[in-house]
Parts: structure tokens; sequence; C-alpha cells
């Protein structure tokens, strides 16, 4: 598949893809979500992909959606709709796959941009990013599921207060909030961020896929309901071939061969 509005690559178990429209910051337009849903849609059916990665080209991880490329007036489209049909859609597949998400944030992430970023398991950023909660600019309620993540990551006065003001929050400061894992040099952004990905793609990864399931939960349930999620979640651990694997280099004292089956 040929792509406008994304670059779509593979090196060994890890795929990226790149949001490419630096010209508008990368803005979302319905031309990339087609494009996004393609490049997606090729990582769920690979065997061989084990690892994704999310960033953006130029000075932008995502700037949100591109208000140019649709109407804005409220009587000329069904709003529900469209985000039913791309953003939600986009982030409950980035969820739901059965892989690490790595998003490399290069740059500003504002309005839809942030917390699409935030979907990611890892999330590592450039120094000199910056993460705005814009929609109230325009009149406008987080979404993307930034009013689900932002009160569990920073909590309720914090997320708040960015989604009130949409202030700008730096990099670092979101490092030290635990909005994100780490901010890192922005000329070291890529190679850490290779690693980073190269070794979660070395990994047990339909593990990691469970284990988000368990975080995810964890929030909402008692301690018994965690206690007998984990149970399950352990059972299917227990039945793959990773398992298998692990228990067979521990016994022999060698690294292990995970195949992320």
């Amino acid at each position: 598949m040929a792509y406008e509005t994304i670059r779509f690559e593979t090196d060994g178990s890890v795929a990226t893809i790149t949001l490419n429209r630096p010209q508008v910051l990368n803005a979302v337009s319905v031309k990339m979500h087609e494009e996004l849903r393609g490049a997606l849609k090729a990582v769920t059916d690979s065997r061989a992909i084990r690892c994704l990665v999310l960033t953006g080209e130029g000075r932008a991880f995502c700037a949100g959606q591109d208000l140019t490329d649709r109407a804005v007036d409220g009587a000329k489209i069904d709003f529900a709709e469209s985000i039913d049909k791309n953003y939600n859609r986009l982030i409950r597949t980035l969820r739901g796959l059965e892989i690490p998400v790595v998003t490399a944030v290069n740059g500003i992430a504002a309005g839809a941009g942030a917390n699409i970023a935030l979907t990611g398991d890892i999330v590592i950023a450039a120094r000199s990013a910056e993460f705005i909660q814009a929609f109230i600019r325009i009149g406008l309620v987080p979404d993307c599921g930034g009013t689900y993540y932002l009160p569990r990551l920073i909590g309720r006065a914090r997320a708040m207060a960015l989604s009130m003001l949409g202030d700008k929050l730096p990099a670092p400061q979101a490092e030290a909030w635990g909005l994100i894992w780490k901010c890192v040099d922005d000329d070291k952004l890529k190679d850490e961020t290779r690693a980073l990905a190269q070794r979660l793609g070395g990994m047990p990864t339909k593990a990691i896929a469970l284990m988000r399931r368990a975080f995810e939960a964890s929030i909402d349930n008692t301690l018994d309901q965690q206690l007998d999620l984990e149970r399950d979640l352990q059972l299917i651990a227990t039945k793959t071939e990773d398992f298998g694997e692990g228990m067979r280099s521990f016994i022999e004292k060698r690294p292990a061969a995970f195949k992320g089956r």
C-alpha cells in the first residue's frame, strides 16, 4: 500500500509508523486516518512484527485534528459519527494490539495528538516536546481517551487544570508528574527509541499484551476482582510457547529466545 500522509517501515521485529504531514505539524486528516487503518491492519496481520513505534516527522508529533480538512460547522458534520469512525477506532485499535506500543514524542503533541501519544504502553519524549490539551481553545472537550488517561496518570487536579487552561506541559514536567515514562535529549530520541523497541520486540510480547489488560482493569477493580483477573491472565500466559521457552532457558541457564507466541 502506498502512503501519502504517513510512513510505514519495518526493521526486523519492529514496525514504525511516522505521521508525515510536517507542513501542518502532522495534523490528522481523513486521509491519514485511512492510511493509519491500513498500516495497523498490516501490523495486526504480521507474525513477524512484535513491537510498534508511533512517532512524527519534523518538529511536531501531532497537532491534533486538521481543522482545514473538513467543515467545522456543527450543522454540516456529524461529530459523533466522525469521532467513532476515526479517533475512537484508532485508540481502540492501538490499545487492542497484542504487541507493545511505544510512542516517541518528537515535538508538539496537542489536542488529539497529545492523547494519541498517551495510548503508548511506553511514552518517551524529546526534551523539547510539549503536551497541550488544546481542546478548550476552540470550545471542545478532550477526546481520544484524554478524560480517561489523564486523571489516572496524573490525578484529577492536574488533569482538570491542564484541560481547562490549555497550557503547555513541557516534557520534563510531564516526566516528573508521571504522565510519560521518560524524556531524553532531542538528539538521542531516535536511538533510545530504537533500542527500546528492539528490546521489547525480543521479549515475550503475548505476556506484555496480557499485562496491559491487567493494569488497565486494575483502576476500577476491587482487590478480589484483580486477583481473579491475574489468575485468569496467568493461566493464558502459561499456555504460550514463550512461557515454555522461558522455563527451559531458566533451567538451562541461557538467554531465552522468545518468539511472541
